[in-house]
């Protein structure tokens, strides 16, 4: 699919390092950095030049998988205590999104029984190529899922990126865009800017519009005007981390959005992997919320906008309650009801 029509790519692999498109110089710079060490990997995961959830636990997997084969002269005990040293290093670098300790301890767990440090090297670049190459399957199951939710014409709101760049390929939210557009189907997306980082206005119209889908971008302050005067059929959104009763934490203004749509009678879709659920935690009130530097709020590219010393409250994310969510969309099939139920069978079927 998609063979003719551009989708950007964030995360590579190229043997010995990582190639990574450098999301904070979008839109008006295409940049392509080098991360040579877990040290590059960690930096760039807290400074955003990657981020959603599925491209961050990738970068951070290629990242360990990386830093293990710069290990040198260790025997089998020294080598994993090493590598969950490293570990623990980058799963510090965000505290929100679950798809990151995910892919980490899916390596580490992957060479438990390794016979040789040579065969658990290799082993870890071979599952974090596994990662990637199931992460963009996944994401294109999700989008045909989505896809079935729409019809011809829609007019549909989304906010943050939750797209090919935040993935491997595709994207969560997106990428039933991508699928429609390769299909002949007419889907017009708005796109709300996303404060204060911008995702919405820098990183999902520039990959839309490189893929030539219909995207018209507000700010996040006209999504209510916009939902009345424009007929927004639905309003489509990443996650970065659900839980077992389907709450689910994503990027801040999600949680506006939802009680939006509430009061307008439009359904609320979640769109996520199986990655992202954390049925280890019951509810959306325990979820870390991060809390990222002020400058963020109080400048823009750089430039102060607010008082010198005013005291700033910078949550990165806000959970939406289940009640407001219509349907939470995976590669294994679209979740309504009973979120409690329907996840404890989805992961009762995939241990099976």
């Amino acid at each position: 699919m998609t063979k003719n029509f551009s989708i950007p790519q964030s995360v590579q692999w190229k043997d010995d390092h990582i190639l990574l498109l450098d999301q904070q110089k979008l839109p008006l710079e295409t940049v392509y950095v080098e991360l040579r060490n877990i040290k590059d990997v960690w930096d760039a995961i807290i400074t955003l030049k990657v981020r959603g959830a599925p491209a961050i636990g990738l970068t951070a997997a290629f990242g360990l998988a990386m830093a293990a084969n710069s290990y040198e002269e260790l025997d089998l005990t020294s080598f994993h205590d090493r590598l969950n040293k490293d570990r623990e290093y980058l799963a510090s670098s965000r505290p929100t999104a679950v798809n990151l300790a995910w892919a980490l301890d899916r390596l580490v767990n992957k060479v438990k029984n390794a016979i040789s440090v040579n065969e658990a090297k290799t082993t870890l670049t071979h599952e974090a190529i596994q990662i990637q190459a199931e992460d963009e399957e996944v994401c294109r199951q999700i989008g045909i899922n989505a896809l079935s939710l729409f019809n011809d014409n829609d007019k549909i709101l989304t906010i943050c990126n939750a797209g090919s760049i935040a993935t491997a390929r595709y994207g969560t939210a997106l990428a039933p865009f991508y699928l429609a557009k390769d299909l002949g189907k007419r889907l017009q997306v708005f796109a709300s800017e996303t404060r204060p980082v911008l995702q919405g206005a820098r990183l999902t119209t520039w990959e839309l519009m490189q893929a030539d889908v219909d995207v018209t971008l507000i700010t996040d302050n006209m999504a209510a005007h916009t939902i009345s005067t424009k007929g927004i059929n639905a309003i489509i959104v990443g996650a970065d981390r659900i839980t077992a009763n389907g709450d689910t934490a994503n990027k801040i203004g999600t949680y506006n959005l939802a009680i939006l749509a509430k009061a307008f009678d439009i359904p609320f879709y979640v769109a996520a992997p199986l990655s992202t659920f954390d049925p280890s935690l019951s509810s959306g009130q325990l979820i870390p919320i991060e809390e990222r530097d002020a400058r963020e709020i109080t400048h823009i590219f750089g430039q102060q906008i607010a008082p010198a010393g005013v005291k700033v409250f910078n949550p990165a994310f806000d959970v939406t309650p289940n009640e407001l969510i219509t349907a939470i969309i995976t590669e294994k099939g679209v979740l309504q009801g009973n979120y409690t139920e329907e996840i404890k069978q989805l992961f009762a079927e995939k241990t099976v």
